[in-house]
Order: C-alpha cells, then structure tokens, then sequence
C-alpha cells in the first residue's frame, strides 16, 4: 500500500471529486478524514466505506472558507490520528454568470471557498506540517484557470489564484520538507458538471476542446493524487499537473 499509516484530509470529500480522492487513499491504506458541509449521509457513508477497506477514517463537518472551521478540521485529524501527512484542497462549488451579470455575492461565493478555503485549511496545516518537518499539500484547481471560461470568470479568478498560490506555498515550506502542489483538471462526470455531459450542444463544444474525446471518470483522476500523496513525489514541489484529456492544449 502507497499510503500506508498516512493521515489525510481531503476537503469537500463526501461526493465528486474528492470522494473518488479519499476512497482512493483509503484504498492505499491512510487514514482518512472526510470533509463535508451538508451531505452528512454521504459522508459517513465514505467513511464506512474507507473503514471496510481494512483503514480508518472519520467524518468533520467544516466550512473551509470560515478560519474556525478549517482549523478545527486540522486539529481534528490531529487529536484523532496524531499528525497530519496529506492535504487536498478539493472543496468547492460553482455559481456561473457572465461578466455583466454576475452578483457580488456570486463573486465572493465562489472565491471564497475555492481560493479563500485553500488558503485557510494550508495554513493551518502547514502549522502542523512544520513541527513534523513533512507533509504534502494538493491544491485542486481546473483548466477554467489556465485557458478561462464563459461566464465563470469567478471561478476561472479563484482556480488561477490556486495555481499562483501553491508555488508562494511551495517556496515557503520547502525549507520545511513540505511539498505543494497543484492538480489541474477538466470535465470529469460528477454532479456538478452534469449540465455540461447533459446538454448536447455544450456536451460538443466541451468535447471539442479534449483531445482525448471523453469526459474523466473519477478513476482517471485518483491516481495522480495518490502519487503526489506518496513517498515517490517526495522531490517534486510547486509543480502544476494537468489531468484534463489535452484540454489545457487548445
């Protein structure tokens, strides 16, 4: 097992993306916590799940864009499993408009739990990660970050504020052994991009953009942050890894 005896924390982890995350990390053999705001359900479910895979894990509620709730969500991993090894920012969620529409309160939503939330739950991390003198840390951000998108420009500010922010991450906790890094992805089929697989008219313009002519399944995109979470990545640090089908290339 890549993980065995990790601690992680995966943010946003009870369904999508960060879901497929921390089965997988279950799989690996880490000890899991399972970040949630409202799917309460879904996320003791998870947590059952990672338990029958012989590993443990428990489930906190938090919302990583308030600095209480990130911090108690470290401190949790702590008291629960004695340290921390691995976090994935992986929380968010998407409220488009376009340029001339788009409320103010759309714009602080929004960037407030992917850009804000990321910052929040790393620094309470790298406080641990410090004292231990290890730790990764895995900011989830999306091609919308690299190339834009039509009526996110929320979104697409946040995600590239990610990317920028993770190297600023990087530099200062190397001298730490704390590894940061940045995982990019594209269309992968979770409920939030339900819309865009739904509608054919989005679906082919979306599908002309990947070169791989097919949306991410949450297995496609698991193995790289189980990479970037295990001892084989220990000197890779800053670095932006697209799990996008090609569709950062057009």
């Amino acid at each position: 097992m890549r993980l065995k005896d990790k601690v992680a924390v995966v943010t946003g982890s009870s369904r999508g993306v960060g879901n497929s995350v921390a089965l997988a990390y279950g799989r690996e053999g880490a000890r899991v916590v399972v970040n949630y705001t409202s799917s309460e359900k879904a996320a003791v479910e998870t947590v059952d799940a990672i338990k029958g895979m012989g590993s443990d894990a428990i489930a906190v509620k938090a919302d990583v864009a308030v600095k209480a709730d990130a911090e108690n969500l470290i401190q949790a991993a702590v008291e629960r499993f004695g340290r921390l090894d691995v976090l994935v920012n992986n929380a968010g969620f998407t409220r488009p408009a376009l340029l001339v529409k788009m409320t103010e309160e759309q714009w602080d939503q929004v960037v407030d739990i992917h850009l804000k939330g990321a910052f929040l739950c790393s620094q309470a991390a790298a406080l641990q990660m410090k004292e231990q003198k290890a730790g990764k840390i895995i900011n989830v951000t999306s091609v919308a970050g690299i190339v834009g998108t039509v009526g996110q420009v929320n979104y697409s500010a946040a995600k590239g504020g990610v990317i920028s922010m993770t190297k600023s991450i990087a530099r200062e906790l190397a001298r730490y052994n704390v590894c940061a890094n940045v995982i990019s992805l594209g269309i992968v089929a979770t409920d939030m991009t339900e819309k865009i697989r739904s509608d054919e008219k989005l679906k082919e313009v979306y599908m002309n953009r990947i070169l791989l002519k097919r949306f991410a399944e949450p297995g496609d995109i698991s193995p790289p942050f189980v990479f970037l979470a295990s001892d084989e990545s220990s000197y890779i640090t800053g670095q932006l890894l697209c799990v996008d089908g090609g569709y950062g290339m057009i």
